[in-house]
């Protein structure tokens, strides 16, 4: 596990946590839409890599009654909100939330299990350090059917150029970094596992969309 990405994790959230879903209410775009369409089978697993506030699991939880919730931050801060979160909602039976990096996470020493039915990860690859083998990581974790679906900002290159150099610059400062060779990589990862890859931009560049399934 990378303690100093924890470490760093920790202190830019340690405060934030308290307000992060009311400030970014408006601008992770399609997360909603995303949970939506999970639909795990009946009793299936559902795993958030970058679980932050909980905010996500929750609606996941409340969408997919029958679905058992799992979670991993690296950032114990994060991890202490979501768990309360998980408690208030009265889903806390269902869900079990454990800190890890998303590079390397052992779900069978965390979870006690291998495989998960949908694997989710919403705004986290641009701030997880080599988030391709975080991707590829979570690939080998998927049950047969299974689906790993993706948000995250995308290179706003339909958007104004003004801005896009506003925008990238207020996103590096909080140590966000949107990852535009994001398609590439889901397509190399779908040829090399045999998996169905999919990829597309959303409001007009603002987000992206993608993920790959296992037949």
């Amino acid at each position: 596990m990378n303690d100093a990405h924890g470490s760093l994790m920790d202190g830019i959230y340690r405060y934030q946590r308290h307000f992060y879903d009311f400030t970014r209410k408006y601008f992770l775009v399609g997360r909603d839409e995303m949970i939506a369409n999970l639909a795990p089978p009946p009793g299936g697993a559902v795993l958030e890599i970058g679980c932050g506030t909980g905010r996500n699991l929750v609606l996941a939880g409340r969408a997919w009654p029958g679905a058992q919730l799992f979670g991993i931050d690296i950032s114990e801060a994060m991890l202490e909100t979501a768990r309360g979160a998980m408690a208030k909602a009265g889903l806390a039976d269902r869900a079990v939330l454990e800190r890890g990096d998303a590079r390397d996470f052992d779900p069978e020493a965390l979870f006690g299990r291998r495989a998960f039915d949908r694997i989710f990860i919403s705004y986290a690859l641009s701030m997880i350090p080599d988030w391709a083998t975080a991707l590829a990581h979570a690939a080998q974790f998927l049950a047969p059917g299974g689906r790993i679906e993706i948000v995250d900002f995308g290179q706003q290159d339909r958007l104004p150029g003004l801005w896009k150099r506003a925008f990238f610059g207020w996103l590096a400062y909080s140590h966000v970094v949107p990852r535009a060779d994001l398609a590439p990589v889901i397509a190399g990862l779908a040829r090399e596992t045999g998996m169905a890859g999919h990829c597309c931009s959303m409001a007009r560049g603002y987000a992206i969309r993608g993920g790959l399934a296992r037949t």
